[in-house]
């Protein structure tokens, strides 16, 4: 039998898949548990469900389902645009913004050139660097968060693309704005940064940075941003990428046909139309974080903390046997060892009774229930 691992690019064959968070059918199946009992907190997804306004804008669009999506996905694009001030030719869509991650390591990376990202970033930046045959250059993490400085002194000549991501996952860590500022400033011209703002809709205040207010100084910038996390919409797929018009030609030019569907189009341009969910999924996430965290000191745990929708948490071991009696008690958190943090288990913040029953559950596995 032909061998077609051999046969495929050695940086591929090098590749491990990106693992996502355990299903809840399948931990049902795994362990005959009542999947209505288990309580999924790994994926960082929006406990609310989606808006109204996304699902009655879905239905909608259910009768045209015979037809091709709008390949250029125009009204998405101009409510973006229109949101961000910016052109409509400086907004590309992808199927999620891990699919702009991509577009970007298939246009600007290949043998010979270099990605520069942090220790502990998101699994994408090394998995489409390393597909595409160039050189990942990994910076060591400051207190679980982007050293900047160290990052832009491992640039060189060579590199073509930064990634950075505020906040960050799976750490939840965060630079505020003269950080940015600083860091872009002195990044070469031939070099894209990529900011990845997958959870930015949870800030609030000043700490973190708009990146959008940045594009128009920086035409080395990309800004990527999903309706996953905040907007509930993570089975549909669907984000997208700011940057100067020539950088999202370029991105277009690699994208393919239709990669955004019909109802991911549809449903986002309602969600962007729901202030009223957005600020209720904000206000949900402070208010769990805080339980969270009150529930984590009382069994005598730390955290990262975080500006994200997740808490990073030390358990103080190896955490993979705490993981496994958690999935026995229907709690389903992620482990997070692939990133360099074995004793660290990420928890996506749920309902105020998700939160209780991981809390009681974690308790009870640690002995301190």
């Amino acid at each position: 039998m032909t061998d077609f691992l051999a046969l495929a690019q050695s940086s591929v064959q090098q590749l491990s898949p990106y693992i996502p968070g355990k299903p809840v059918d399948e931990l049902a199946r795994e362990l005959n548990l009542d999947p209505a009992k288990i309580v999924k907190l790994a994926s960082n997804e929006n406990p609310l469900g989606a808006s109204p306004k996304a699902l009655a804008a879905i239905a909608a669009e259910l009768a045209e389902l015979t037809r091709y999506p709008d390949g250029n996905g125009y009204n998405l694009k101009v409510k973006l645009a229109e949101r961000a001030k910016v052109g409509i030719d400086q907004v590309t869509l992808g199927n999620g913004s891990n699919d702009i991650l991509e577009l970007v390591a298939r246009a600007y990376l290949a043998p010979g050139v270099n990605a520069v990202f942090s220790q502990h970033a998101f699994a994408v930046y090394p998995i489409v660097t390393q597909a595409v045959g160039a050189e990942a250059r990994v910076v060591p993490a400051k207190e679980w968060g982007h050293d900047l400085p160290a990052m832009l002194a491992a640039i060189d000549a060579n590199t073509r693309v930064v990634f950075i991501a505020n906040p960050n996952n799976p750490t939840g860590t965060w630079f505020g704005p003269q950080a940015l500022s600083d860091f872009l400033a002195a990044v070469p011209a031939h070099v894209l940064v990529v900011l990845d703002e997958a959870y930015i809709e949870y800030a609030s205040g000043s700490e973190l940075p708009d990146g959008l207010d940045y594009l128009a100084a920086h035409d080395n910038l990309l800004v990527s941003r999903t309706f996953s996390k905040a907007y509930g919409l993570a089975a549909l797929r669907v984000g997208y990428g700011i940057s100067s018009a020539v950088i999202a030609d370029v991105l277009n030019r690699v994208r393919q046909p239709f990669n955004v569907n019909s109802l991911a189009l549809a449903a986002a341009c309602a969600a962007l139309d729901d202030a009223d969910y957005l600020a209720h999924s904000r206000s949900l996430n402070n208010a769990g974080l805080l339980q969270l965290q009150d529930g984590l000191l009382a069994l005598g745990l730390g955290w990262i903390p975080s500006k994200g929708n997740f808490l990073a948490v030390d358990m103080g071991q190896d955490a993979a046997p705490i993981n496994q009696a958690l999935l026995r008690e229907g709690v389903i958190v992620r482990p997070v060892a692939n990133y360099g943090m074995p004793r660290h288990l990420r928890v996506t913040v749920g309902t105020a009774a998700e939160n209780s029953r991981f809390l009681e559950a974690l308790g009870k596995v640690l002995g301190r229930g």
